[in-house]
């Protein structure tokens, strides 16, 4: 009877259950805008921005990559490539996607360039994680306007890989099978009602009236396929900001027809959206960014996702935005070791990037939390938990909690001055209740009489043993 309930649990988690849930938006140690997410053997990587907080403007220096493999648990791998990357960038390091090709991983980004022009460049890497570099030492479209921004890149079934970017208007060129160079002619996407939705109607003088706005492509694209069918997601204009609206066609270059609204006036809090849509683990999902961080707004965005389920006839569902996400499509085994920067949820702590590449949790504050999601301890209790932390003052308390913030505590560790902030030390404790199952865990930072607010300890990793 033991045997079976755990299983039962397990299917429950796997298959979604509502209970089980992730938090939007689904990273809350950074501002993430710009989701563009793929899709590579068993697991989900979503290349994002780097929103700069306190800034009224699109401020943004790096980009950042995160990986999942169950949906719920994303874990940071920092910023691989930033405008220093690229010695012909200077500012506006604006959304970017990446694509496997071959074994090897095409980063396409937008950036101003030194003579104040938008222009694509890409860079390129042996993983999807990094190092990657500047492949070209140039940009790879630059025709000296301000429409070169958001790069959307895909191959087709014979191996034509085709790259769309554009504000204001919509173009492509076809790349090459090095995907670092392209044939033939920058085309313009000819731009219609019946193709985008409509043309934004402008304001006599003497009006009063608002300009009537049914949906015009604004930028954003994202382009895909499914099913045979050809889609190139937008963001449109919606009342107070901008919408996500889709085409579809026939062929990868068109001609497009305009379907509708994707997700239009929800409260994002935030005048941009930009998005991404794959398939994962039998699941169709979007990726969308929002303001809902503490602190963001317009110019601190944070990734978020949704499930949904195409209509039969391949056309996409109106979306809203929720709190609660998606649901785990996968456990993290407890007996292995976990990155701290594997994370559901955060509180009261960020993470940071070691000159040697190394990602860990930090700025760890009293009443400060991360929480796992529907992590997997099979058929037999732990005896032991340790996890690699690092000090470089008075140290605090780890506490490891089951289920909730004021769930079973079954571990403890009194964190100690180490010799310095990345002056690693395993540390190990008995676990001291019986745990088996699917379960959350929530690991609870604590000072040890010390000023509220200070900077506690430094979290590099975990992991439970037999």
């Amino acid at each position: 009877m033991r045997l079976t309930k755990i299983i039962a649990c397990i299917f429950t988690v796997i298959s979604g259950n509502s209970t089980l849930k992730a938090q939007n938006p689904v990273i809350q140690t950074h501002y993430t805008p710009d989701p563009a997410p793929m899709v590579y053997k068993d697991k989900v990587y979503v290349y994002t921005g780097d929103d700069i907080p306190g800034y009224d403007f699109y401020y943004m220096t790096k980009w950042r990559v995160f990986s999942s493999s169950d949906m719920v648990n994303w874990t940071d791998h920092g910023s691989p490539i930033s405008l220093e990357s690229f010695s012909w960038a200077r500012d506006r390091a604006w959304a970017a996607q990446c694509i496997e090709r071959n074994g090897k991983f095409y980063w396409y980004i937008c950036a101003q360039t030194v003579q104040n022009n938008m222009a694509l460049g890409v860079a390129v890497a042996d993983s999807p994680i990094g190092p990657f570099k500047d492949a070209l030492g140039k940009p790879l479209v630059t025709t000296g306007s301000w429409s070169n921004i958001d790069p959307t890149v895909f191959i087709d079934n014979d191996g034509q890989a085709y790259l769309y970017w554009g504000n204001g208007s919509l173009y492509y060129v076809k790349l090459n099978e090095d995907m670092i160079s392209w044939t033939g002619d920058i085309v313009e996407v000819p731009q219609s009602a019946e193709s985008f939705g409509g043309v934004r109607q402008k304001r006599s003088p003497d009006s009063k009236e608002n300009p009537q706005v049914k949906d015009v492509y604004v930028e954003g694209p994202w382009f895909y396929k499914r099913a045979g069918k050809y889609y190139q997601m937008f963001a449109g204009m919606s009342k107070g900001g901008e919408s996500l609206s889709y085409a579809m066609s026939d062929s990868p270059t068109g001609p497009w027809k305009y379907q509708g609204k994707i997700m239009s006036e929800q409260p994002t809090n935030s005048f941009t959206n930009h998005g991404g849509i794959i398939d994962f683990k039998g699941n169709s999902y979007l990726f969308y960014h929002t303001g809902l961080l503490p602190g963001g707004g317009s110019y601190g965005r944070a990734t978020s996702i949704e499930a949904f389920k195409y209509n039969p006839d391949g056309t996409i569902p109106l979306i809203s935005m929720t709190k609660d996400g998606v649901g785990a499509v996968g456990l993290p085994d407890a007996y292995k070791r976990i990155e701290a920067e594997t994370i559901a949820w955060a509180e009261k702590c960020k993470t940071t990037q070691s000159d040697k590449g190394n990602i860990f949790v930090s700025e760890i504050r009293t009443g400060g939390h991360i929480k796992v999601r529907s992590v997997n301890f099979g058929l037999t209790s732990p005896k032991t938990f340790t996890a690699s932390l690092a000090s470089g003052l008075d140290g605090g308390v780890l506490d490891v909690h089951i289920d909730s913030l004021k769930g079973a505590k079954i571990a403890s560790i009194n964190v100690p001055r180490t010799g310095g902030w990345q002056s690693w030390k395993t540390f190990s404790q008995k676990v001291n209740e019986n745990i088996t199952g699917v379960h959350d865990l929530y690991f609870v930072f604590k000072g040890q009489n010390i000023t509220a607010g200070r900077e506690l300890f430094n979290f590099d990793y975990w992991q439970f043993i037999h």
